[in-house]
């Protein structure tokens, strides 16, 4: 007679402690390899600038990739309103050759 290869326990898995489970064992404090995460800000916000202009390519090759990608926020700490200017900036600066799509 074959035995029935269902879980005993109904069909559920037990449910484990973080330290049974074994995540986090190996995982190092993140301020131990690099310190305490500096406070990012608004390049733009410091500066007082209103409008970002696409035509101001040098302020525009700060916020885009070696690989030609717009930074994202979170990595260039822009706020959320000069980050959607910029990225329009950037963008019109790409449609007119100001700005490459891509580098290789």
């Amino acid at each position: 007679m074959l035995m029935d290869r269902k879980n005993t326990m109904g069909g559920r898995r037990k449910k484990l402690a973080p330290g049974e489970r074994g995540e986090g064992r190996f995982r190092k404090d993140k301020d131990a390899d690099f310190g305490p995460a500096r406070k990012k800000f608004c390049r733009f916000c410091v500066e007082k600038i209103d409008g970002i202009d696409y035509k101001d390519i040098k302020r525009l090759e700060k916020f885009i990739s070696e690989r030609g990608k717009i930074i994202s926020r979170r990595i260039s700490g822009n706020c959320a309103r000069h980050q959607r200017k910029m990225a329009e900036a950037a963008k019109r600066a790409r449609f007119i050759a100001l700005l490459p799509f891509v580098k290789v």
